[in-house]
């Protein structure tokens, strides 16, 4: 799971196989300050994003994973 520092947040997207169809679906989680260094605060749970839409390949859906973990961080500013 790709994982990305973006300012005081840290954003981690993947990509999941997925059993019932032939492809990939994007996911995303969140995670915001906090006040003990040994546990992560999730400001956005682990979630699918882009939901209408399977990809066709892993690299896919983790770009779509990135982009809407940032258009997120943008709408919690």
């Amino acid at each position: 799971m790709p994982t990305e520092q973006v300012g005081q947040y840290e954003i981690d997207f993947s990509a999941v196989r997925l059993t019932d169809v032939d492809g990939w679906a994007a996911y995303v989680t969140v995670y915001g300050p906090s006040p003990n260094p040994m546990h992560r605060n999730s400001i956005v749970p682990a979630q699918r994003v882009a939901v209408e839409q399977v990809f066709d390949t892993e690299a896919a859906a983790e770009a779509a994973a990135h982009k809407a973990a940032l258009a997120m961080l943008d709408a919690h500013a």
